[in-house]
C-alpha cells in the first residue's frame, strides 16, 4: 500500500509536494487509504442527499454523519483503521436507507457514478485496494486545475464540517450547512463542470464557512457566554492534574463537572487557553491555568506532565509511542492503541490522574491575558477609534492562523517583535503559541496584543474588522489593518475561502503556499486578490507601513 499513499492536506506534507510512504503527520498508508475510501463514500452518499433534498427528503442523521465522517478526515483527527472502516460501512447503510426514502418520494436514484453503488470490501485489506485511484493521486483525464480547485473545495469541505460539527454538539444547526456539504461532494462527480464553476463553488465554500462559524459562535457564547479579559496564570498549583488539548468547550465543561470536588486541578493547552475567558466555564476554581503552547515543545510538555491529558480534536502528532500512556481522546479523536472515551464519562481520566504524582509544589510562572473577543473590543470601540484618528494607533495587523512543527514559523515571531510600538496585533488560534507571552505593552490602556480566542472563533475577528470599516465609514481593505496568516490544516483553508468570499485583499499567507494549488489557480488568486506568501518579517512590514 505504501507506494499508493498520496497526502497533501497538510502544510507539512513531505517535500512540500506530498507524503507517499507515511504521513508527516505520522498517519500511516492505511489510515490514509481508509480516508481516502471514506471521502469517496461520502460522495456517494451526497448523490442522494441533493435528491432527497429536491422531494423534500432530508435526513438529520444523514446530515451529522455527513460532517462528522468529514471531520474524522482532517489532519491529525482520526487515524485509527477501524473507527475508519466503521465510519465507510455506515456511510453506506446510510446511502441505502436514504436511497429507499428518496425513491418512495419520487426522487431520481439511478446514478451511474460508481460512488453511488459502492460496497465496502469485507476486511481492511480489501478496502484498501479499492482505495486505489479514488484519492488524490493526479488523475490525467481530469484539467489539473479543475482537479486543483475541485481538491481545495473538498479540504475546504472538512474544515466547514468540523465547524459544523463543533456547533451541532452545542445545538447550533442550518441545513443550508449540511445542503452545500452535499452539493459540493456530489459535484466532484461532475465532469461536466467548467473551471468557473468550479471556482464559484470554491467561493460559496467560504460563504458557507462563514454561516457555519456564525453558528459556531452562538453555540459558543450563548452556553458559555461571551469571553471577557482574563489572566491565566502558566504556572501550575500543587496537586493532582488533567491536562486539556484540543478545541471543543463541552468536552472542557464536562471535565470541569467531572472533577468538582476531587482534587483536581484542570489545565489547558493549545487551542483550548480561550476557555479561560468565557464566564460558564472560569467559574469553576479547579480551572487554574494554562500549561505548554501547542507545538513547538508539545513532546516534552505532554511527556513531562505529571497527570492524565485529554485530547478533544486535532492537536497531536503520534501519541501512542512518544507520550505513554496517560492519554485519552474524546470526540472523533481517535489513534491506534489510544483508550478513547466515547460518551463523556471521563472516569478513566479521573482515574489515572488520581494515581499519578501530579505536581508536587507550586510553580510561580508568567500569565497571559486572553478573552478579547468582539464583544470585550467593540465595548472600547470609541477610544480605539480615537486614538487611530490621534495617530496614536498607526496599524492593526491581524497575526492568525495554524501552527506546525515544520521550520520557518519562527517567521511569526519575529514578526509580532518587529511591529512598531504604535501598532496593535490582534492573534487567534494555535498560530499565536510562537508569540502568546510577549509583552508587547499599551497604547493608551489598550494591550498592543489581543488575543482573539481559538481559530473557531474567526468569526469574532471578521465581526471586529466589519464593525471597525463601518465605524470609519470605509470598505474593509481600506482599513488600516494588514493580515498575516498563517496555514497548516483544512480548518485554515476554510477561513482562507471565507476571507477570499468576503472580498479581503493583500492577504500574506505562510509558512508555505499549499502543494494542492496550481500555478494557474494560485495566478488568480493573486490577481484577484492580491494574495502572496510572506517573505521576511523586516521586508512584509516595509511593504505593508511604507
Amino acid at each position: 500500500m505504501d507506494e499508493k499513499m498520496f497526502c497533501y492536506q497538510c502544510e507539512q506534507t513531505a517535500f512540500g509536494t506530498g507524503c507517499t510512504k507515511v504521513g508527516v503527520c505520522g498517519k500511516s498508508p492505511e489510515a490514509a487509504g481508509l480516508q481516502d475510501l471514506l471521502t469517496y463514500a461520502l460522495k456517494g452518499l451526497a448523490l442522494f442527499a441533493v435528491e432527497g433534498r429536491k422531494v423534500g427528503v432530508i435526513d438529520r442523521e444523514v446530515n451529522v454523519f455527513s460532517v462528522q465522517a468529514m471531520f474524522s478526515n482532517l489532519t491529525n483527527v482520526d487515524f485509527d483503521p477501524a473507527r475508519l472502516v466503521h465510519l465507510i460501512k455506515r456511510c453506506v447503510e446510510l446511502r441505502e436507507i436514504l436511497k429507499k426514502k428518496v425513491s418512495a418520494a419520487g426522487g431520481r436514484v439511478d446514478f451511474s457514478e460508481a460512488a453511488a453503488t459502492f460496497q465496502p470490501a469485507s476486511d481492511i485489506d480489501g478496502m484498501l485496494k479499492q482505495a486505489v485511484g479514488v484519492g488524490f493521486l493526479p488523475d490525467p483525464s481530469i484539467d489539473r486545475d479543475i482537479l486543483s480547485l475541485q481538491h481545495i473545495l473538498i479540504l475546504g469541505l472538512r474544515g466547514v464540517s468540523a465547524y459544523a460539527d463543533h456547533a451541532q454538539i452545542l445545538s447550533q444547526e442550518d441545513d443550508a450547512v449540511y445542503s452545500f456539504v452535499h452539493e459540493g461532494l456530489a459535484a466532484t462527480l461532475n465532469r461536466d463542470l467548467t473551471l468557473n464553476d468550479w471556482v464559484g463553488l470554491v467561493l460559496k465554500c467560504g460563504e458557507v464557512n462563514l454561516r457555519t462559524m456564525e453558528l459556531l459562535d452562538a453555540g459558543n457564547t450563548g452556553t458559555y457566554g461571551h469571553p471577557v479579559p482574563t489572566k491565566v496564570p502558566l504556572g501550575a498549583k500543587a496537586g493532582k492534574a488533567i491536562l486539556v488539548s484540543g478545541h471543543d468547550l463541552k468536552d472542557m465543561e464536562e471535565i470541569l463537572k467531572q472533577t468538582e470536588g476531587k482534587g483536581i486541578y484542570v489545565y489547558s493547552h493549545g487551542e483550548m487557553l480561550p476557555t479561560h475567558a468565557y464566564p460558564g466555564l472560569k467559574k469553576y476554581s479547579h480551572f487554574y491555568g494554562h500549561y505548554g503552547t501547542a507545538w513547538q515543545n508539545q513532546r516534552k510538555e505532554f511527556a513531562d506532565f505529571p497527570g492524565s491529558i485529554l485530547m478533544t480534536t486535532n492537536c497531536i502528532q503520534r501519541p501512542k509511542d512518544t507520550y505513554g500512556d496517560n492519554i485519552f481522546t474524546t470526540g472523533l479523536v481517535g489513534w491506534p492503541g489510544v483508550p478513547h472515551i466515547a460518551d463523556k464519562n471521563f472516569t478513566p481520566v479521573i482515574s489515572k490522574a488520581l494515581s499519578m504524582t501530579g505536581f508536587t509544589s507550586d510553580t510561580n510562572g508568567k500569565s497571559v491575558t486572553c478573552g478579547f473577543g468582539r464583544n470585550s473590543v467593540m465595548s472600547v470601540a470609541g477610544k480605539v477609534i480615537d486614538a487611530v484618528k490621534s495617530g496614536a494607533i498607526r496599524h492593526f495587523f491581524l497575526v492568525a492562523g495554524c501552527d506546525g512543527a515544520k521550520p520557518g514559523r519562527n517567521y511569526y515571531t519575529e514578526f509580532v517583535e518587529k511591529v512598531p510600538d504604535n501598532c496593535v496585533v490582534l492573534t487567534l488560534a494555535c498560530g499565536k503559541f510562537r508569540f502568546f507571552d510577549k509583552d508587547l505593552g499599551d497604547i493608551g490602556g489598550i494591550p498592543r496584543l489581543l488575543d482573539i480566542g481559538q481559530c473557531n472563533d474567526a468569526y469574532s475577528a471578521i465581526q471586529i474588522a466589519v464593525a471597525l470599516s463601518q465605524a470609519f465609514n470605509v470598505g474593509v481593505n481600506d482599513l488600516p489593518l494588514s493580515m498575516v496568516l498563517s496555514w497548516y490544516e483544512q480548518k485554515a483553508v476554510a477561513i482562507l475561502l471565507t476571507l477570499l468570499h468576503l472580498g479581503i485583499k493583500g492577504i500574506r499567507l505562510g509558512p508555505s503556499l499549499p502543494a494542492f494549488i496550481t500555478p494557474n489557480v494560485l495566478d488568480v488568486l493573486v490577481k484577484n486578490f492580491d494574495i502572496k506568501p510572506i517573505s521576511t518579517p523586516e521586508a512584509d512590514l516595509k511593504a505593508i507601513l511604507g
